[in-house]
């Protein structure tokens, strides 16, 4: 029996848990949220929804108590506030820290053997939060936004090829999960195992690239919040294959210990994703110019980590 919770369940959390309950990875989800009401209301929805598909996930929500969740295999943290107006980017790290945090700490009281999946922004800083005071091995403690700014990739190169189908193409982001950090590779970017610089121009992929690392800022602008189908779907994906033990080769936000050049640091790298974690970290052999790119990435996301500073 697997079972899985989500703590916090606003539009990403809620269609994350959505997701999995429709494709019945999980024999039980367990939806938390802190604000009242919301997450059983959100669970209720889903197994009314559930009898119309014949779905057999368990699924319950629950405001703050987190005994609910106890014996989950995995837990995906979602929670933190969105920044405000008039408030620093210094203070929103500041505030989003003490809540993940304060979840990882009630998480592992009643789930001390669950692999953590993190999805709360600024993504690579929490994961590297969760790392240093959590206590859990490295390979339990994943941070998502790898798999969501890869399926951007995907999705703008499948429409400068034409629309074709999203299936054929492979491509892969690495690097920090913020727009000006993340380092799409086009040049492993394949369609029909052909790279596709053999069908787009230089150009062409350099706007695909761009467009790639401003796709949630392009999604904010258009939607007026954050997205939420793509993060949802993301986490899904990611989930599964620990569940199922898939040993898909996904990119994600993982403590490196020297590879890619870096050390003490949560950033995303491709790694074989199966039921024990993230188990080992695919060296995709970078050249000079991508390397550079990925180690200007790490500087930024260490200069975001200091002010992780007051709170380890």
């Amino acid at each position: 029996m697997s079972k899985v919770s989500v703590i916090g369940v606003g539009n990403v959390g809620a269609t994350y848990a959505s997701i999995m309950t429709i494709n019945e990875v999980a024999d039980e989800i367990v939806l938390l949220d802190v604000k009242e009401g919301i997450a059983e209301g959100k669970a209720l929805d889903m197994k009314q929804a559930s009898c119309l598909m014949s779905i057999d996930t368990r699924i319950s929500g629950t405001t703050g108590d987190y005994s609910k969740t106890a014996g989950s295999d995995v837990v995906v943290i979602t929670s933190g506030i969105p920044r405000k107006p008039g408030m620093s980017r210094e203070e929103l790290i500041g505030v989003n820290a003490g809540i993940v945090k304060d979840v990882v700490s009630n998480v592992l009281k009643y789930s001390p053997d669950a692999i953590l999946v993190i999805i709360s922004n600024p993504m690579d800083t929490m994961t590297y939060l969760v790392q240093k005071t959590s206590g859990l091995p490295k390979n339990r403690i994943i941070g998502m936004g790898g798999v969501l700014d890869s399926s951007r990739f995907k999705t703008y190169l499948s429409m400068a090829l034409g629309d074709v189908n999203l299936n054929d193409i492979q491509a892969c982001v690495i690097g920090g999960h913020g727009d000006t950090t993340m380092i799409p590779l086009t040049r492993y970017a394949t369609y029909k195992g052909i790279p596709v610089s053999e069908f787009l121009s230089e150009e062409t992929l350099n706007k695909v690239a761009a467009d790639t690392m401003v796709g949630g800022a392009t999604l904010t602008k258009l939607l007026g919040t954050s997205a939420w189908y793509a993060p949802g779907a993301a986490g899904a994906y990611l989930v599964e294959s620990i569940l199922h033990d898939q040993k898909k080769v996904l990119p994600c936000s993982v403590y490196l210990e020297g590879e890619y050049g870096q050390k003490d640091i949560c950033i995303g790298v491709p790694v074989v994703i199966g039921k024990n974690g993230w188990e080992k970290v695919v060296d995709f052999k970078l050249n000079a110019a991508e390397q550079a790119l990925f180690d200007k990435s790490a500087e930024a996301v260490r200069s975001t980590n200091k002010v992780l500073s007051s709170v380890l």
